[in-house]
């Protein structure tokens, strides 16, 4: 069993509107976006990262919002649900604040004795608000949400399988144990992560695969704190006879990606060298930052990217 990996380290879908994305999650989420930039391999996309005040690893979501993308299909192999976590007693003040937002989806539900309120991202994604107790990481304040209500960073995420069984055996080796069982739902968890160290496996044999698109999870990927860290898993990864990329720079942390067995995209990302890199931590994603291969098109692109924010 591993023991480098630390819980989510953050977790990207496709959009279709950068700027009704951007307002969704800093307006009526209450998130910070800590970095505007772009898609790597496709420079004329925005890449857009939100997460709490610090851009904390377990905190962060991300965008690659594609104007002409076709809706995703929800369906096994994908991440089926993002869960924030949010103080207990708050699901009155979101569920007040999500209905004037016009948020739709919205529902009830109690998982693991844990009462959560489901809704609708506004390119059809999948979330919820999960209340739990005692969760010390600091939240965002500047979108005016009171402390005392405002999301914390990832709680889980649901994957949606027709058979859970290589993905349990593969979280397994990541160094998750399984915590409880109930309704076909199987919750796994990193002892000792970073917060946002659970991981929901749904098992759906008659679900249809997921088709990517709008409100699709791209990837879901998991926090080592380090290089030497992220070698070690990558080590062990290939050893068990999973294809894994080589180490790719993504400038605000070092990547490796490979399918698990259910469909699902993973990646394992370092915690360093942060969001700070390359811009004050007081003005995180405000400027649009670009990877240096596209520094060369920055004119055309502050002309032709949609402006988002401030």
């Amino acid at each position: 069993m591993l023991t480098q990996i630390e819980g989510i380290h953050h977790i990207t879908s496709m959009a279709r509107d950068a700027q009704a994305t951007d307002r969704f999650i800093t307006d009526t989420l209450g998130l910070r976006r800590v970095k505007k930039t772009v898609n790597f391999d496709a420079p004329e996309v925005y890449h857009l990262y939100y997460a709490n005040g610090s851009g904390q690893p377990g905190t962060v979501m991300t965008y690659f919002p594609f104007p002409n993308i076709v809706a995703g299909r929800r369906g096994a192999g994908e991440v089926g649900a993002t869960v924030y976590a949010v103080p207990e007693g708050s699901l009155v003040f979101w569920e007040k604040r999500l209905e004037e937002h016009g948020v739709t989806g919205l529902a009830r539900e109690t998982r693991f004795g844990e009462a959560r309120l489901l809704f609708d991202g506004v390119n059809g994604d999948g979330f919820a608000l999960n209340e739990l107790k005692g969760d010390a990481r600091e939240p965002w304040n500047g979108a005016g949400i009171a402390d005392d209500v405002a999301i914390r960073g990832f709680h889980s995420a649901s994957l949606v399988l027709r058979d859970r069984r290589g993905t349990e055996a593969l979280l397994s080796l990541m160094g998750y144990e399984s915590l409880a069982e109930e309704n076909g739902i199987l919750r796994m968890k990193r002892d000792g992560g970073n917060g946002a160290d659970l991981i929901d496996l749904e098992t759906r044999p008659d679900a249809p695969v997921a088709r990517q698109g709008a409100g699709s999870v791209h990837h879901i990927a998991f926090a080592v704190a380090d290089d030497a860290a992220q070698l070690a898993v990558r080590d062990a990864l290939v050893a068990e006879g999973f294809q894994i990329t080589p180490v790719i720079d993504r400038d605000y942390f070092h990547s490796i990606y490979f399918r698990a067995p259910g469909g699902v995209l993973f990646e394992i990302a370092t915690n360093e060298p942060g969001f700070a890199n390359d811009e004050d931590m007081a003005h995180l994603g405000e400027a649009l930052k670009l990877p240096s291969q596209h520094a060369h098109l920055r004119e055309r692109l502050e002309a032709s990217l949609p402006k988002i924010g401030g």
